[in-house]
């Protein structure tokens, strides 16, 4: 691949040959080692056991399949050289090319499953936006930020919330400048997990997600502080 990241538009698919795409029976997609379940190493399930994708070819038309596949919405960023760690197991995957449209991994061009010329030291990751919402406002620009990760929706708590990281949410939602970073559940209180505590962004993020927090699922916090945020909108 010959960076650690890449961005950038979808590519067209090789021409066929005679392996891949096959669809693993019940296959599955994560990401490992990331700070994140939508951040990390693409690791995917194959004939039971999990292994890792080369990232030969691997750029962001791919890391956009990979995404949808997690449940994490849109691409960020591909990364390549073991950027969140060297995995273990087979390396199931190489010469990864999708056209970004397909809803799994699988059904991209590719060499065929464990046919490779890999090491770890290889192995692709994404960066995913997750899922992001606002709720209880007046429009889809202000209200409680919630973000569906792991198949539930959850809350960001108001610790250390202010207009910097409320910036980086407006923007990545596609609305205009934050005009209030909010707490004490002032869109009223949510519900499920509180998924985010002591977000604090520089505010050039392309995502909350980028910005420094504690880790998943830790805090200190009741859905009383749960974080809002009000933007202009578009």
């Amino acid at each position: 691949m010959g960076q650690g990241l890449c961005q950038g538009a979808g590519r067209p698919s090789p021409a066929p040959s005679g392996r891949g795409p096959v669809r693993p029976a019940g296959g599955r997609l994560r990401l490992v080692g990331g700070p994140g379940p939508c951040r990390g190493r693409v690791e995917v399930l194959y004939a039971g056991g999990w292994g890792t994708v080369c990232d030969d070819d691997w750029d962001f038309a791919d890391a956009r399949v990979a995404c949808r596949e997690a449940g994490c919405g849109p691409a960020l960023g591909a990364t390549g050289l073991g950027h969140f760690g060297y995995g273990r197991g087979p390396v199931l995957l190489d010469n990864v090319g999708c056209v970004g449209t397909e809803a799994r991994l699988s059904d991209c061009f590719h060499l065929g499953w464990g046919q490779h010329n890999c090491g770890h030291h290889e192995d692709a990751g994404a960066l995913c936006a997750g899922h992001l919402r606002l709720v209880g406002g007046a429009n889809r620009c202000e209200g409680r930020v919630e973000l569906f990760l792991g198949q539930r929706w959850g809350t960001v708590c108001d610790d250390a919330w202010d207009l910097r990281a409320a910036g980086v949410l407006c923007r990545q939602l596609g609305c205009g400048p934050a005009l209030a970073a909010l707490g004490e559940a002032h869109f009223g209180q949510g519900r499920g997990p509180i998924l985010l505590d002591n977000v604090k962004c520089r505010g050039d993020e392309s995502t909350l997600l980028l910005c420094s927090h504690i880790r998943w699922d830790a805090h200190n916090c009741d859905h009383s502080e749960d974080a809002s945020v009000l933007c202009r909108p578009l």
